[in-house]
């Protein structure tokens, strides 16, 4: 089954260049895993033809780019645990409002007031008073994902200077 699944992050042989291949990965995997919750929970070793054919297509992304193998693989890994980790996030939160009854993120908001607003008021956590008062993309998960995205994707760059 996981194997079946990884066939559906298949490239389009347009996509080139190591950041576009890898964005492009990490875009696919995401709608992948959002179509597919239960392999959030899959073992990570777990080895498919298909699954071992991203790691192909990244890894040969990178080559020219004058990194050694074992840096290839970090940037890799990078990636995929940061699409690994925002993706559980957004699914857990999904499960969190299926499982509590709520069906959009103001009745989220409505669930969790009570608790929220005495963390508020202790006055402990002014930097994310601040975030809750001015935010205005709390309900975008994609845009939030892109944006993180992109952070990880720029500091591989200047990292590596490519």
């Amino acid at each position: 089954m996981l194997d079946h699944v990884y066939g559906e992050l298949a490239l389009p042989g347009d996509v080139a260049g190591w950041r576009a291949v890898m964005r492009a990965v990490a875009l696919r995997k995401r709608a992948m895993m959002l179509k597919h919750p239960w392999m959030v929970r899959t073992p990570v070793l777990t080895l498919t033809p298909h699954q071992l054919a991203v790691p192909e297509q990244v890894l040969a992304a990178l080559d020219g780019l004058g990194m050694d193998e074992d840096t290839k693989m970090a940037v890799f890994r990078t990636v995929t645990a940061y699409v690994d980790g925002a993706v559980a996030a957004e699914i857990d939160l999904s499960r969190l409002m299926r499982d509590r009854g709520w069906s959009d993120t103001h009745e989220t908001r409505v669930g969790l007031a009570p608790q929220m607003t005495w963390l508020m008021n202790t006055g402990r956590y002014p930097a994310y008073q601040g975030y809750l008062r001015a935010a205005t993309r709390k309900d975008d998960p994609r845009w939030e994902f892109e944006t993180g995205l992109d952070c990880v994707l720029d500091g591989i760059a200047a990292r590596m200077g490519i």
